[in-house]
């Protein structure tokens, strides 16, 4: 495999814009030496995510000496692949690349330059139980026209209801900047923030609901400034267009097999299926427990909230008293289901690939996985049948996954009644609670990429990022960071960083939300 297909990877120019919007923003990193002269520092990176891969990697590219510990037999966290029984490639689920994601695409860039193994999803529809259905389609790329043209062609809102909406509070989506959005919204909650704003009810469902369980969290549990820089970066902050890719087969082989290879070609160590159990600080450096020992001059932690909790607990000498008790009190969102079925028939050839539900009692959405994934496509020709994931978010902790998945195939049947009477060939389940909570009141106390300890870094969507950043992007973007922070320790130069711009993009509409910022609410006594 070829090193590095990108110049700027290598001399240190600048990178092309990453995507169509002219206003995407470019975070330079700090200067230094292009590669680690002599005796290279040593890294032991935890966790083989996208958080810890992008690490690996940025360190990596500068010469340090990489350690990649993985618990799983594989790479990918909680985006990784895994065959089953019937020789089919399971995952954790469906996964939307947007073109937002650009620290992210940048990482997929450095195995594949052109993305080819990204395929665009036409169109992802959102139906209500009542029939109402949004669509993306042909809407404008150019916030705040996006927004407003699915406000328009929604048929869930009404002139009265756009006449009826509370302008003071839609005034914070027009203005989002981090870590200000927080400060602002972060002690209410994305349910009660919704109210506010006074949507109609099954808009409140289609347009924000949505967005909010991709969180794996009711908007009750969720804190609304996490809604808010959802909405900024996917509406009004971004014109990437509102649509999405997927890669056109499973993880393994179009993300982790390439990176895998990849870092072996930067002299990487890559331990799967090896367990961190404990880490231990000398003055020289660390002592990384997993199996045997290896020592390390840095180390970054990427792994999930259980992961993390248990590790530092494990390791006393990590951090300080008030750092460890802000990874302690690290939640987790409530179980999610993926259930994937191989039927015997295929579903009605203009379904979309993907379709997000709302107001069923535990379908969420729905993704025909034979018209975007190579695998199943394949199996389709072969069988006649389909291939068919059904997720559920935000379930109760006691949750049977072979009778949630009953309930869930029922629903199917509602929405696709083409399918019932499908007999299931195989099925796989899924069920996890590992994912972060972002609840109201916790961004101040959430752990950031740096600690207490200038050679230990944290990285991982759990953790503060305060640039408008979420889910797979903020992992990447996380990773980077991390690796930033200690490239710039020992003199070496890191890497630049996009997002979309930090603000809201008009002018008027900032100043109009800043003056009604500056006036007091009026006082409920």
């Amino acid at each position: 495999m070829a090193r590095v297909a990108l110049p700027w990877l290598l001399d240190g120019s600048s990178p092309p814009r990453p995507g169509r919007d002219r206003r995407a923003v470019l975070h330079p990193a700090h200067a230094g030496g292009d590669r680690a002269d002599g005796d290279a520092p040593r890294v032991a990176v935890v966790g083989g995510g996208i958080a810890g891969v992008t690490a690996a990697v940025a360190l990596a590219e500068r010469g340090v000496r990489v350690r990649l510990f993985e618990r799983h037999a594989e790479l990918g966290g909680r985006l990784r692949g895994w065959t089953t029984g019937h020789g089919a490639t399971m995952t954790r689920g469906f996964h939307a690349f947007f073109r937002q994601y650009y620290n992210l695409r940048g990482l997929l860039r450095r195995v594949d330059p052109d993305l080819s193994m990204l395929a665009p999803i036409g169109d992802y529809p959102l139906r209500h139980i009542d029939g109402a259905q949004d669509t993306f389609v042909g809407l404008p790329c150019t916030p705040p026209w996006n927004a407003a043209g699915f406000m328009v062609r929604s048929p869930t809102f009404s002139a009265r209801d756009l006449m009826g909406m509370n302008t003071r509070a839609a005034g914070a989506l027009f203005d989002v900047s981090l870590p200000r959005v927080y400060h602002e919204l972060d002690a209410i909650d994305a349910d009660t923030f919704l109210r506010e704003l006074r949507f109609p009810a099954s808009a409140r469902h289609l347009a924000f609901e949505v967005f909010s369980r991709s969180f794996f969290a009711h908007p009750g549990a969720l804190s609304a400034a996490e809604l808010a820089t959802m909405f900024h970066i996917y509406f009004l902050g971004s014109s990437e267009g509102l649509l999405f890719d997927v890669p056109d087969d499973p993880y393994p082989h179009t993300l982790w097999n390439p990176l895998h290879a990849y870092l072996l070609s930067l002299r990487a160590e890559i331990h799967t299926g090896t367990a961190v159990e404990r880490i231990g600080r000398t003055d020289e450096g660390y002592r990384v427990r997993a199996g045997t020992e290896h020592t390390a001059d840095g180390v970054v932690l990427a792994t999930d909230v259980g992961g993390l909790r248990a590790l530092v607990a494990a390791s006393p000498d990590l951090g300080d008293p008030r750092w460890r008790r802000r990874v302690a009190c690290l939640a987790c969102a409530p179980p999610f289901l993926v259930t994937r079925l191989w039927l015997d028939r295929p579903a009605r050839p203009d379904r979309p690939a993907f379709l997000g539900t709302s107001g069923y009692r535990l379908l969420d959405n729905i993704s025909v996985v034979d018209l975007f994934e190579g695998e199943a496509r394949r199996w389709r020709a072969r069988t006649g049948g389909s291939v068919i994931e059904l997720h559920a978010y935000a379930l109760p902790g006691d949750t049977d996954p072979d009778h949630c998945a009953q309930m869930l195939i029922k629903e199917l049947h509602t929405v696709y009644p083409e399918l019932r009477g499908a007999r299931v060939l195989h099925r796989q389940h899924v069920l996890e609670a590992d994912c972060p909570l972002f609840a109201p009141g916790t961004f101040t106390e959430r752990p950031t990429v740096s600690t207490p300890d200038p050679t230990l870094a944290v990285a991982g969507d759990l953790v503060r990022v305060d640039l408008p950043v979420a889910l797979m992007e903020r992992a990447a973007t996380s990773g980077f960071l991390a690796a930033n922070t200690l490239l710039a320790r020992w003199g070496l130069r890191g890497h630049d960083l996009w997002t979309v711009p930090n603000r809201g993009r008009w002018a008027l509409l900032r100043r109009r939300s800043a003056s009604r910022r500056a006036v007091p609410a009026p006082s409920n006594g």
